[in-house]
């Protein structure tokens, strides 16, 4: 058995990638967790497979992360869905047209000088019992900006409350979902933050129902954003991009930057606009080849 793949990123947020028009993969979660590991598979942040729509999109995308959870969405995923559809010859829309857990969203892009694309992420969901979450005094249709979380949030993390003061916690919380759920929190110095133990601790906190996305930000003198993500099922990744859009609208509702604006991930920059209210909110940035080939036999079983 013989599993063709390509390897690629978006500001090093990085997927394998499969045709699923020419590839059967019977079980992708099993297939993800294989492949991700990065010792004794490809290494990657999941599995992305490309195949034929149910819903009148130009492709399908289906993404599952390291651990073999389906997600929703992926902002960097979805840019390189298109590059690798459009360059063998799945689709030469463009806009594509691309079906997701999402719905369907329509993908911009341009070949030269460098590959660019640019995705309707659509509109952003607000309201707490949407994204979904469940916190004390808040209403479920109320929108969560800015909200204080209570010393007993905390309770259970393995780590003091010093960390809190070296990073310059704001100590308040924004949720946006963008087809799956962030969580924002604002401090001084994202770079001061041990995500590797405040991240899990957050996704998994009994408030968020299906777990959370997680990120740090900080804004920048120049008026744009910093941030670090720690993606449910994955873990800390270089970028996030439903995560900047998240970030973007959190921004905009808070008063902290005006679209359109830059937002730095640790693999790179992203553009994000948002005029706010329904409008919907787009996301710019890269897609990159790393490698592609053939997965090792004991690789491919793992497909199913």
């Amino acid at each position: 058995m013989s599993v063709r793949f390509a390897k690629m990123h978006g500001l090093g947020n990085d997927y394998v990638y499969i045709d699923a028009h020419r590839e059967h993969v019977v079980d992708p979660a099993r297939l993800a967790r294989a492949v991700s590991d990065r010792h004794r598979g490809v290494g990657s942040d999941g599995l992305i497979l490309v195949g034929p729509s149910d819903a009148g999109a130009d492709v399908r995308m289906r993404i599952f992360n390291a651990d073999g959870s389906e997600a929703q969405m992926c902002g960097n995923g979805i840019r390189c869905v298109v590059r690798f559809a459009a360059e063998r010859g799945l689709s030469a829309a463009n806009p594509m047209r691309v079906q997701t857990g999402r719905g369907t969203l329509a993908v911009s892009w341009r070949a030269e000088p460098a590959f660019e694309a640019t995705v309707d992420m659509g509109a952003p969901v607000t309201a707490c019992a949407r994204v979904p979450a469940r916190l004390p005094g808040v209403a479920p249709d109320a929108d969560v900006f800015g909200w204080t979380m209570p010393e007993r949030f905390w309770s259970g993390l393995a780590i003091d409350a010093a960390w809190q003061h070296a990073c310059g916690l704001e100590g308040t919380l924004s949720l946006v979902s963008m087809g799956n759920p962030h969580a924002i929190l604002w401090c001084r110095d994202v770079a001061a933050v041990p995500l590797e133990v405040v991240g899990p601790f957050i996704e998994r906190h009994p408030s968020f129902p299906e777990r959370i996305n997680v990120h740090v930000v900080q804004t920048q003198p120049d008026g744009s954003l910093r941030m670090r993500t720690w993606e449910r099922g994955s873990g800390v990744t270089m970028a996030c991009g439903t995560g900047a859009s998240a970030v973007g609208v959190a921004a905009v509702r808070l008063g902290r930057a005006r679209s359109p604006m830059r937002v730095a991930l640790l693999g790179g920059v992203l553009g994000i606009a948002w005029e706010g209210g329904e409008a919907s909110v787009r996301m710019t940035g890269p897609a990159e080849f790393v490698a592609e080939g053939a997965l090792a036999p004991d690789l491919a079983k793992e497909a199913g």
